[in-house]
């Protein structure tokens, strides 16, 4: 990864005022009701300094002697615990925030154990999300100050500690490695052998920071502090908990949507050795194994008849049908509007986005034990407290009963900011004294996904003489995941931020604009949810798509077109810049049939630029040449993250832009596996090079970025290499045959050669 342009710092470095910034969080409450939809659930969230629940939480965790806030334990022995407010599934957000806290705090990431946190909204909850939960690519934004100030106090009530004991000047001690240190005295002490004195000790009013000059850590490429106990297989995930008297269940749910079990007939199930139960509920059976094998050979051999429900034949096809007719002919709310759309040269298109799985590798499970005086639960979420809150409404425990013991999560793609399959397992394991352990099968966790919603947009815009676009319109339509998931943070007339973001505002200069959202009222039953990249994933596909359309209908190059555009934007023409030089975009001609494609946007608080190159045979079949990805994260705590991060996600997006998509037949999800939802095979996969803009703005988010701009930079190329613009995904390969004999001739080439049998 190379490292370019550096910009002149613009971070402050005044000491933080702890109560000040407490009072700024506290009044920031009402924004974070809006997300929780008004529960009140959270009190002060995330913060520094030591809140109601502190006390509560470090006496569970064992009752170290310093535990400054919720997120610090100092013990007599032993390494400093960092009780982490975000799951860990595979972001590599353990290691970013183990580094914010080492820096302030004077300590190496070997002398940190990372904790996973217990459910509480009030200690671990997420601002710009509202309660405790992991997704938007907030965490680093999130924690950026809050455990940089965290490890600033603890630093300096240690320090006091050692000051108070050696009747010393505070301002003479240093700290290095977990030891403070009196130079001129020569004495030291390491942080377990202060922690008694400092946990008696009141906390700063104020503490300063380290300057970004003077980092010793953030900014440096870091191996993963969850890396090595993964190497060696000894992290455990959800799917690997095991308990005394445990019992293995999958199950098998209604294919269709709002469906319902008519009957079962589970003699057969019954009489396969290992089997132990076979448990109901209103529109799913589990079948209970001593092992997995078992139950899943029972669940073969179980008879079951549904009732299909209304949407017994609902299909793709009209689904896609009811939604376009929305996005043409309903009524909108309008997200941003400028004035009446000028006189001019009208260009206008229209894109459709599929329904998308999440197919993490871990396939979703949940271990449960429930008892008459309490329900643990062993699971990788996104969301503990609406578990633990979703859970205590099914056992009718109050929500103290419900202990969640939150796991590794093997990917989460926002899949796991549900809760569906953790009430399905609580619900079975409510029927039976031992603990139950759930786990779906790959089929059952595409089928019964909560999908990526389908879109249909209508984008326009009025170009003047030179083909620049004066106004633009946009009109999408799709299911609201915000409207079920946090309905008290939709806009006051309606609107979902998410169906609009990264097209209510652009990075370009084009004067007016009129955006509209018209919301989708899916058929019942079926519930979509966040996919990586939400709401940006589909808009900027639309949009970059668009604005390529834009440049060759005038006659433009792509990059020209876009820098014409952004010269008001210097840190989105920054990264364009940056991925043009970095591919070569003028260093000539390109061999038939190969094109690159340029897409740019600013998700998530950050600027991306991708640039595609691929290649497209005569028979339609894509081939990835190359990617060139440059970003603009801010400050970027760890280059390693941030690399491997970018690359992860533009292949997760450039897999579902190039394969995935859910498919509907008699009111059922068709595919199953990753034979028919297809991915990208490391056969398949380019080299993905990442280039980063160094500066010191505040750090932006990058889990969910380089999916968001995967799709339009694919698309374009292929029209580079082809002629043939995708108004559709995934890619339809029949469009891109360049001629009849072209696929015939392929198949002819591989059929066998025919042999007359006497």
């Amino acid at each position: 990864m190379s490292i370019e342009l550096p910009l002149p710092s613009s971070t402050p470095n005044d000491p933080v005022d702890l109560r000040r910034r407490h009072a700024l969080k506290t009044g920031g409450l009402a924004i974070a009701f809006l997300w929780l939809g008004g529960t009140g659930a959270a009190s002060a969230m995330i913060s520094a300094r030591r809140q109601p629940g502190d006390t509560a939480a470090a006496m569970a965790d064992g009752n170290p002697p310093f535990a400054p806030n919720a997120f610090i334990r100092i013990d007599n022995e032993g390494p400093v615990r960092l009780v982490m407010p975000s799951a860990e599934m595979g972001q590599g957000v353990y290691t970013g925030c183990c580094m914010l806290l080492a820096e302030e705090l004077g300590v190496g990431l070997d002398q940190i154990k990372v904790e996973h946190s217990p459910a509480s909204d009030e200690l671990y909850g997420i601002p710009l999300l509202g309660g405790q939960i992991t997704g938007g690519s907030t965490t680093t934004r999130a924690t950026w100050s809050v455990l940089r100030e965290a490890g600033a106090v603890a630093r300096s009530v240690l320090v006091s500690a050692a000051a108070v004991k050696w009747h010393v000047d505070p301002s003479t001690c240093t700290v290095e490695r977990g030891v403070v240190h009196h130079p001129k005295s020569g004495r030291s002490a390491t942080f377990n052998e202060l922690a008694d004195t400092a946990g008696k000790l009141p906390m700063p009013d104020k503490v300063q920071l380290t300057d970004p000059k003077d980092f010793k850590l953030i900014g440096k490429p870091m191996r993963r502090v969850d890396s090595p106990d993964k190497i060696k297989g000894a992290t455990q995930f959800g799917i690997d908990v095991r308990m005394p008297g445990m019992k293995v269940a999958t199950v098998v749910a209604c294919p269709t949507f709002n469906g319902k079990l008519a009957s079962l007939d589970d003699k057969a199930a019954r009489k396969i050795p290992g089997v132990v139960d076979v448990l109901r509920l209103d529109d799913a059976v589990a079948v209970v194994g001593e092992h997995f094998w078992a139950a899943r050979k029972g669940l073969d051999a179980l008879v079951i008849e549904w009732n299909r429900g209304e949407n017994g034949n609902l299909t793709t096809q009209q689904l896609r049908d009811a939604i376009a007719d929305t996005a043409r002919n309903g009524k909108g709310i309008v997200a941003r509007n400028d004035g009446d759309r000028p006189q001019g040269t009208v260009v206008q298109s229209e894109y459709q986005s599929p329904m998308l799985a999440h197919a993490t590798m871990e396939p979703l499970n949940c271990t449960v034990h429930v008892t008459p005086e309490q329900c643990d639960i062993w699971v990788g979420t996104q969301v503990p407290m609406r578990a633990v809150q979703e859970s205590a409404k099914i056992t009718g425990l109050p929500e103290s009963k419900v202990i969640l013991h939150q796991q590794y999560l093997g990917g989460g793609f926002g899949r796991k900011l549900e809760t569906d399959w953790v009430e399905q397992a609580v619900a079975f394991a409510k029927q039976v004294p031992y603990p139950l352990k759930v786990v779906w099968t790959r089929e059952e966790d595409i089928r019964h996904d909560r999908m990526r919603p389908m879109y249909h947009d209508v984008i326009s815009a009025v170009v003047d003489a030179n083909g620049m676009p004066v106004w633009y319109g946009y009109r999408t339509s799709g299911g609201s995941v915000l409207a079920r998931f946090a309905p008290g943070a939709m806009g006051k007339d309606g609107l979902d931020s998410d169906a609009v973001e990264c097209v209510a505002e652009l990075p370009y200069d084009i004067p007016k604009g009129h955006v509209e959202w018209i919301r989708h009222n899916m058929p019942p039953g079926i519930i979509v949810g966040w996919w990586r990249g939400v709401g940006p994933t589909h808009n900027l596909f639309v949009v970059e798509s668009f604005i390529d359309e834009l440049a060759h209908r005038a006659n433009k190059d792509p990059l020209q077109y876009r820098r014409a555009l952004l010269q008001k934007n210097a840190r989105a023409l920054g990264v364009l810049n940056l991925a043009a030089e970095k591919i070569g975009w003028d260093s000539g001609a390109l061999p038939p049939r190969v094109g690159r494609g340029i897409a740019l946007g600013s998700p998530f608080g950050s600027h991306v630029c991708a640039i595609v190159e691929t290649e497209v045979t005569p028979q339609g079949e894509v081939r990835l040449r190359k990617v060139v990805m440059a970003i603009d994260c801010g400050i970027g705590v760890n280059p390693s993250s941030i690399e491997a991060q970018v690359q992860g996600g533009v292949l997760f997006g450039l897999s579902a832009a190039l394969y995935s998509g859910l498919t509907l037949k008699n009111g059922a999800v068709e595919q199953s596996n990753f034979n028919d939802y297809r991915v990208l095979r490391i056969n398949e996969t380019p080299v993905v090079e990442v280039h980063r803009v160094i500066n010191a703005e505040p750090p932006g988010g990058l889990g969910e970025v380089g999916t968001a701009i995967a799709a339009p930079a694919l698309a374009n190329a292929i029209f580079a290499a082809t002629g043939v613009r995708l108004y559709s995904l995934p890619v339809n390969r029949d469009l891109l045959v360049q001629n009849p004999d072209a696929l015939k001739s392929v198949v002819t080439a591989a059929a066998p050669e025919r042999r007359d049998i006497a």
